[in-house]
């Protein structure tokens, strides 16, 4: 690896009307290497990038890229200099093709009009030489997160960047989508490229990363190498408390059994109609009690949650709140019981992301805040401010979008529109997905606070030491069965992983 940096900024700063987002920080990316990114949401980590990748300009300091002083003023010219980003989000156009993405605004042309032969093969050079299998015709609304992301770096490629930023681009991935990425992104390591990798996937940097860069609260706390430091330092470099404090511990007591679920199945999908996705699934969940979901990808956890919370149709089983037997059509059946639920994915399921954080927040309480038609202003700003006081919700004003918001605080404004609703039972699917370490420990408070308030709590989570961290019982999930039904002393990492691969059923687990 080259001693002279290729990227190096210093002395950024970056204030906004009220708020010092940046307050001289510095970052260095050298040749040949993939720097992770970390902080909490809020931290700075996005406006320095956007100032990286021409969306801000900065008020003070320094870019230096290949040793050469360089003034960022949009986008284009970000990208004409080597720096591209890839966001979370990706910025494709579904309905054009591979290669028509790859080279927008760029294609070779021939007498003013575009010569497809030549941007196909120049396309397909680079598929080829990331080694994924892509026609360059393919259109791109047919193809995976993963394959997307792939024609991402290709178009990355093809205006020769030097530095590619890589926004939280493992979110949406399979572990083999992941470990596809991670290849793709040592292979451009190997080419002399830099890449700067933000996460909030605390494995995944350690794993694929040379060299991790702190920001705390707007500015530069240090850089340590990976293969010299460990979660722990990270974790309190980023907020300021150890790694026993990002999960927490203890047990909580149960009560009575406020949930049960009898012979639940449940055969079709949009992909195969004919696929048994749920078979035979039972179990239960008391008041007061924290049960994790564990499983791996497919394995029907979230088809689970989405049939007890009337989502998804179910062919046949029966639900049971407090020993009644109940009928749940859908989700207004659900709400009616008590029974609320925090999806996957809150922007597409939960969020309103142009309406204001009050309207978001007293969504699902708008029956009880409704008079004669009208909603009643001051006890919907009385409920949403407790929420919001309750939660920590950092905002400018009730009235501010939600979209502004960070990851943490929109996940913050769902859980508030169901707490609102005061439920018995609370379904919670992926809670602390794309948010910082600070935030999943205010999240993970907030269960343990709700359970010992006696609200049954059904948790999905994709982090299997989040699972076992949080939960009084795991129930282990493989190909659209419970094949395991844990309790805290007998939920080991290694006992949870063999039955989530199907290797064997821990027999000493019984399943309700």
């Amino acid at each position: 690896m080259s001693s002279q940096p290729i990227l190096k900024m210093e002395g950024i700063s970056k204030s906004f009307p009220g708020v010092q987002a940046l307050n001289n920080v510095q970052l260095e990316v050298m040749p040949g290497e993939i720097l992770g990114l970390l902080g909490e949401n809020g931290a700075g980590k996005s406006t320095l990038m956007k100032i990286l990748s021409g969306v801000y300009k900065k008020d003070s300091g320094q870019i230096m890229l290949d040793g050469k002083e360089i003034d960022v003023r949009n986008p284009h010219q970000a990208q004409m200099l080597g720096v591209t980003i890839i966001y979370q989000e990706l910025n494709l156009m579904p309905n054009l093709t591979v290669a028509e993405n790859v080279f927008i605004g760029r294609e070779p042309n021939r007498f003013s009009f575009v010569n497809w032969q030549q941007l196909h093969q120049q396309t397909q050079q680079l598929t080829d030489h990331l080694g994924i299998n892509l026609s360059p015709t393919a259109r791109v609304s047919n193809l995976s997160v993963a394959e997307r992301q792939m024609v991402e770096i290709a178009k990355a490629l093809s205006i020769k960047a030097r530095v590619i930023i890589m926004d939280e681009p493992t979110s949406a991935l399979t572990e083999n989508e992941v470990q596809h990425l991670f290849a793709t992104m040592r292979e451009l390591k190997a080419q002399g490229l830099g890449i700067i990798f933000i996460s909030h996937r605390m494995e995944e940097v350690f794993e694929v990363c040379d060299r991790i860069t702190v920001l705390r609260d707007g500015e530069y706390v240090g850089t340590v190498q990976a293969k010299e430091s460990n979660p722990e330092e990270i974790i309190r470099m980023m907020v300021g408390r150890g790694i026993s404090e990002y999960f927490g511990h203890g047990e909580g007591s149960s009560g009575a059994v406020v949930l049960e679920v009898r012979d639940l199945n449940r055969v079709g999908s949009v992909e195969n109609p004919n696929k048994k996705v749920l078979s035979n699934i039972s179990f239960q969940v008391r008041r007061g009690e924290i049960v994790g979901l564990a499983g791996l990808v497919g394995a029907g956890r979230t088809e689970l949650a989405r049939s007890v919370f009337g989502v998804d149709p179910r062919d046949s089983g029966s639900i049971w709140i407090d020993g009644q037997q109940v009928q749940i059509h859908g989700p207004r059946d659900a709400i009616r019981l008590g029974i609320g639920m925090v999806p996957e994915d809150r922007k597409l399921q939960a969020l309103f992301l142009a309406m204001s954080v009050e309207e978001n927040a007293s969504m699902a309480a708008m029956g009880s805040l409704s008079r004669f038609g009208f909603i009643q202003r001051n006890m919907q700003r009385e409920i949403v401010g407790k929420y919001v006081k309750d939660l920590s919700i950092r905002l400018a004003r009730y009235e501010q979008p939600v979209l502004d918001l960070s990851g943490g605080n929109q996940q913050k404004v769902v859980i508030a529109r169901w707490l609102a609703l005061k439920p018995k039972i609370l379904i919670m699917d992926e809670p602390t997905r794309g948010i910082d370490v600070g935030a999943k420990a205010e999240v993970h408070g907030l269960m343990r606070k709700l359970a010992a308030q006696g609200v049954a709590v059904l948790m999905i989570s994709s982090e299997l030491p989040e699972v076992l961290a949080m939960s009084d019982r795991v129930l282990v999930m493989h190909e659209g069965e419970i094949v395991g039904d844990l309790t805290r002393a007998e939920a080991t990492p290694e006992r949870a992983m063999r039955l989530m691969t199907g290797d064997t059923v821990w027999e000493s687990g019984k399943v309700s």
